[in-house]
């Protein structure tokens, strides 16, 4: 029914418009019910199945389509909107002095219905009307529907020209929310992105990150499933194995390969974003080839469809969880449905329709027979409701007409609203407020908008900015009954308005898995990677595909499929699980080490040593063999040894600030003194034997004892210089190395100048080298015992030892490279003090007839 004016409907046959009036150019075969009211609101609802067209021949006016299979859970929803019309209007507190009535139509779930019934409520279905150019607001100030998300997308095309408020109480395509294209569309119903959300929510409560996902081939599922492409990476970090989309024709071929794909796939998890008609055909592939052992989650558009709850698909279904709308009450509604009287009204045909349907009669005597031959009773109107149990009946499980009653209630109260308006005080240009009798639709808009209220069951009502609802689902979960059938149970709650962390909540004690084990099936493309792992992608692979790949030395990573390894910061190493960083082990040669208790037992030995020998020396110092080649030298060799042992010390242990600067100088100087000794010591055997020929006589005058002590101290002196110079300018110091270990931290002291440091083991090399080439070249001199060669074998000791220290030094990591130090000293020390003093103890305390001046000369003349 369209007004002949600026906005006309081409129809056959239109009808002249008289001179001052507004009148219709054809008339739409619509079903539908009405009452009359102060403010009009229209309905839009699918109670038919089926509509059908007659065939076009282009040589006459086609007839009307006509509409079959009658849904009785739909003309429930349409009479929940007469009973909350009702409900309001014997309400006092509520639209108080204004009577709202209603017009509905059945679009029967056609597109070119759902249009006709749209423009039949904007229209009005008088013949005629006053005024000259059909110009005003429509007879309806507000729609209720369409269930449909591609019937509402048309259909709000148009009512946005009125800029007439719809409120759907079924439509859930996300792309509705696009406040540029449908400014005045509302709903009751949470938009697809909201129940993909709620979806997500379940996949992330069981940890399911590999899933699979059909969805139908219209505007819903389309939407919906671009929507959760997006959500399962964004918020779930998870990622699908296939994404599968049913054919509009329900090709066998099409559905069966997508049955194979889900018998194959390694996902255990399916999720399903489509109607009932679009699946009824995948679901009888699935239980045809015994596809068993998958977790189906339902969106909200077949979660509590009766025609999945059969005892055939159990074994396949059993388990399904899903959401579903929220689930109502509403207190006085069941009366009102029994209460149903027949109207006689051509305008209220469908109320008649629902009659025969219901009672299974006709109230036309001459139609009597049916399609199989049986003659149908003639309805009487009398019939008892109550006697009848079918989904018209049944309100155990107000979804679709909750939403409905809170649509109609959703605009009483903006209307409501909009009655309460102080002038001066309005929302409009200059303050002004909306008036009751020249209502504007627009005007509601404003006012629906910003909606708030609760009903009586306790749920709150308001819209968003893009004209959705507060999003609330329940979680069903499909479990078996006594007699094979499903049940779906109720058990849980997703509420996107509560508080983070509480959107899901789950009765999962009262969850049925159908599974052998009884509990929810892993999901995932690849297991969890612990703490001290990374995950590394598998090429060609979908992100939830990877590899867990341990953490390199000194990187960790504390939590769970991390994407990286962090480095630990320079003073702490990772632990051996690489799960934490750990303080860095610190390395130096300690006492409690058992090689530093070996070295240090050794530097204790070789100093008892020293004190031993010293002992011996002084208790035959009067003896020939301690009195040769001045006795002095042999007490201060043996001294110096003793502090060559002992300052061996100062390299275990923790590195102090002192330890570090007198070690090396202890050292030095330790060294020298007794490379010097042992210097003087052979000149003064070369001296000796020189002063035996008449040419020499005067050799020892010019190197008495004066001398030789003067020649140990000036060569000691010069390496104290070095050492303070070198203390001065750049001292050693303690320091944390981590080059040579990266997991420890070798604690050394730091040479300072390198300079400094060469130049003292340069000058203890010079020494011995000179105190080596001097007893080398005196070793064969005549003497009953010719000291100069056990000097010239304990610097060829001395001289090996240190050689090989070197490369023994630079490749000996942390406190090792100290060891070698300290063992490179203790070992020349033994060498020296063998060498040396080790013949003459040996004579001195096993042979004492030897240590004559009688039996040392005897052996020197027979020598000569």
């Amino acid at each position: 029914m369209v007004w002949s004016s600026s906005l006309s409907l081409s129809l056959p046959a239109p009808l002249a418009p008289g001179p001052s009036s507004c009148q219709l150019r054809g008339h739409f075969q619509l079903s539908g019910m009405r009452q009359d009211g102060d403010l009009i609101l229209g309905g839009l609802f699918e109670i038919h199945f089926l509509t059908v067209f007659p065939e076009l021949n282009f040589t006459s006016e086609p007839e009307q389509p006509y509409c079959q299979q009658f849904d009785m859970a739909s003309f429930q929803q349409a009479q929940t909107m007469a009973f909350a019309i009702d409900e309001i209007n014997r309400n006092p507190h509520l639209l108080p002095n204004v009577t709202l009535g209603f017009h509905l139509y059945d679009n029967c779930v056609k597109l070119a219905v759902a249009f006709r019934a749209a423009m039949a409520l904007i229209s009005g279905s008088d013949e005629s009307i006053s005024g000259l150019d059909c110009t005003g607001s429509p007879p309806v100030i507000g729609i209720v529907g369409d269930p449909g998300s591609t019937h509402s997308i048309a259909v709000s095309s148009v009512l946005e020209l009125f800029r007439l408020p719809m409120v759907s109480y079924f439509a859930t395509c996300s792309c509705l929310s696009n406040r540029q294209q449908y400014p005045s569309f509302f709903r009751t119903i949470p938009s697809d992105a909201f129940q993909v959300h709620a979806i997500v929510q379940i996949l992330k409560r069981f940890g399911w990150t590999w899933v699979g996902l059909i969805y139908s081939d219209d505007d819903y599922g389309i939407h919906a499933a671009l929507a959760f492409h997006h959500d399962i990476q964004g918020q779930l970090g998870g990622c699908m194995a296939y994404s599968e989309i049913l054919p509009r024709d329900n090709n066998r071929g099409d559905v069966g390969r997508i049955v194979g794909v889900i018998r194959d796939s390694t996902a255990k998890v399916v999720v399903v974003i489509s109607t009932e008609a679009y699946l009824l055909p995948l679901m009888d592939e699935v239980a045809q080839r015994n596809v068993t052992g998958r977790q189906w989650i339902a969106s909200e558009a077949w979660a509590t469809s009766p025609v999945f709850l059969t005892p055939r698909l159990l074994p396949f279904l059993g388990g399904t969880l899903g959401i579903a709308i929220r689930r109502g009450e509403i207190q006085g509604l069941q009366d009102f449905l029994l209460h149903l009287r027949l109207d006689r009204d051509p305008k209220n045909s469908i109320v008649r329709t629902f009659w025969e349907e219901m009672f299974d009669c006709t109230f036309d005597s001459g139609d009597r027979e049916t399609d199989v031959g049986r003659e149908k009773k003639v309805c009487t109107g009398e019939e008892n409701l109550r006697s009848m149990d079918t989904a018209y009946t049944d309100i155990s499980e107000l979804r679709a007409s909750y939403n409905v009653y809170k649509a109609v209630y959703a605009l009483a109260h903006a209307l409501h609203d909009l009655t309460q308006c102080e002038e001066g005080k309005g929302p409009f240009i200059g303050n002004s407020c909306a008036n009751i009798h020249t209502l504007q639709p627009w005007q509601v808009v404003h006012y629906l908008q910003n909606v708030n209220f609760i009903t009586g069951f306790g749920d709150h009502v308001s819209f968003d900015k893009n004209g959705d609802a507060l999003a609330i689902y329940d979680v069903m979960n499909w479990q078996p009954n006594p007699d094979g059938s499903i049940g779906i149970h109720t058990v849980g709650v997703v509420d996107e308005a509560a508080q983070a962390g509480e959107v899901l909540t789950l009765e999962e004690d009262a969850l049925y898995w159908n599974f052998k084990s009884m509990r929810p099936p892993r999901s995932v493309c690849s297991e969890t990677c612990p703490p001290g792992t990374r995950r590394a992608r598998q090429k060609g692979l979908p992100i939830c595909c990877f590899d867990c790949l341990p953490c390199a030395d000194g990187e960790f990573s504390n939590a769970t499929d991390s994407i990286e390894c962090t480095t630990c910061p320079e003073k702490f190493w990772s632990s051996p699980e690489k799960d934490r960083c750990v303080p860095k082990e610190i390395e130096f040669l300690s006492y409690e080490d058992p090689l530093g208790i070996s070295l240090t037992v050794a530097s204790l030995l070789g100093s008892c040593f020293c004190m031993v020998v010293l002992g011996v020396f002084a208790h035959h110092r009067h003896t020939p063999m301690v009195r040769a080649n001045n006795s002095e030298l042999s007490f201060l060799l043996l001294l110096s040894l003793k502090l060559c042992f002992l300052c061996a010390l100062l390299f275990i242990g923790q590195p102090q600030l002192w330890t570090c600067r007198l070690r090396h100088v202890a050292f030095g100087i330790s060294f020298v003194l007794s490379m010097s000794s042992i210097l003087v010591k052979t000149m003064v055997v070369v001296a000796i034997f020189k002063s035996s020929r008449p040419e020499g006589k005067s050799a020892m005058k010019w190197f008495g004892v004066p001398q030789q002590r003067g020649t140990v101290l000036g060569l000691t002196a010069l390496q104290i210089a070095i050492c303070v110079v070198w203390l001065a300018t750049a001292s050693p110091t303690p320091l944390k190395n981590t080059r040579y270990i990266s997991s420890k931290i070798v604690y050394e002291c730091a040479v300072g100048s390198m300079l400094g440091f060469a130049t003292l083991l340069g000058y203890i090399g010079l020494l011995a080298a000179v105190s080596f080439l001097l007893a080398f070249l005196a070793r064969n001199l005549p003497d009953n015992f010719n000291e100069a060669k056990f000097i010239t074998f304990s610097m060829l000791i001395f001289c090996a030892v240190w050689i090989t220290f070197v490369p023994a030094y630079i490749s000996s990591p942390g406190k090792y490279s100290v060891a070698v130090e300290v063992f490179a000293i203790l070992a020349s020390s033994f060498g020296l003090l063998l060498a040396i003093f080790a013949p003459k103890c040996y004579i001195i305390l096993l042979h004492p007839e030897r240590n004559t001046k009688k039996a040392i000369m005897g052996r020197a003349g027979q020598k000569k």
